[in-house]
């Protein structure tokens, strides 16, 4: 069965759900609609509305007009997952030298961009989030400095954006590991959607015993966007398997989390080298000390 989308952006949070209810009056009425914030500092939010039956465009157009928001962009799905067709829509997001964008915003990629194509599907990461966007930013800082490593590993890939990223520029094979196998399929699929299979290993593993994490040790980089407590779980064995001046760069972290994720890590020999948020997010990079 065919379905319909209906999506804008609009900036505000009130502004935002003022919008989501007024569309419930439409006729023929959306099935859901849904609102999202895209976190990337830009205030904007994203209004989706879903329908069985074709929407009214000129209706759609006086409803965005009057609450100030982007003309309406309406598209003809046919029978599938919801959640892979709502994150393909999303606009791309800039992060430094990385253009994360979906397939349908191909010809909007800029030449003096490093492209990162995500459908994102059922797995996190589409680079709109603030973790994401913070890693992104964070590793892209890492190489404006120089860093140069060869040894990288990306624990709780998702989408892998993060490991394709580090891919694109760094020379050797990067291993990107997930516990959720519908997630490491979404990978994989979007490591030969850019055209880097053979560059990011994929795998189904949890923490660094699996034998795939195991053999790349010690790393020079580990990216770890996952939440809070796996993060504090994780320290010790970050600093088995990191080399000494390699570095983690770790988010997942509501900011008023931060303090004690890196109190963890200093205990376990790391140092802070950056530290940055974006809404509610904090994204930290940190280094490996040498012994004492």
């Amino acid at each position: 069965m065919t379905s319909f989308t209906a999506l804008t952006t609009i900036t505000g949070e009130d502004a935002a759900y003022a919008l989501s209810e007024a569309l419930e009056d439409l006729f023929p009425e959306p099935t859901g609609v849904g609102v999202f914030e895209i976190e990337d500092g830009s205030g904007l939010w994203e209004v989706a509305a879903y329908f069985v039956e074709e929407p009214d465009a000129g209706a759609l157009a006086v409803y965005s007009a009057l609450h100030k928001a982007k003309p309406f962009n309406i598209s003809e799905i046919p029978d599938q997952d919801w959640v892979s067709k709502v994150q393909r829509e999303l606009a791309p997001v800039e992060a430094g030298r990385f253009y994360v964008y979906g397939s349908h915003d191909a010809d909007k990629v800029p030449a003096d961009k490093i492209p990162l194509l995500i459908d994102a599907a059922m797995a996190f990461g589409t680079g709109h989030h603030g973790t994401t966007l913070g890693c992104l930013q964070a590793f892209d800082s890492l190489y404006e400095a120089g860093f140069a490593g060869r040894r990288i590993a990306d624990v709780g890939c998702g989408t892998a954006v993060l490991a394709m990223a580090a891919a694109k520029v760094l020379p050797d094979v990067v291993v990107a590991s997930d516990i959720d196998p519908v997630a490491v399929e979404v990978a994989n699929a979007n490591v030969v959607a850019n055209d880097l299979k053979g560059r990011v290993n994929c795998v189904v593993a949890a923490g660094f015993d699996a034998p795939e994490l195991a053999s790349g040790a010690p790393y020079d980089l580990v990216f770890a966007n996952i939440l809070k407590g796996p993060l504090i779980g994780l320290a010790p064995d970050m600093a088995r398997n990191v080399t000494t001046g390699g570095y983690v760069i770790l988010s997942g972290i509501l900011n008023e989390q931060a303090d004690e994720v890196v109190s963890v890590y200093l205990e376990n020999g790391f140092n802070v080298a950056k530290r940055s948020s974006i809404v509610e997010w904090t994204t930290l990079t940190m280094s490996k000390k040498a012994p004492v």
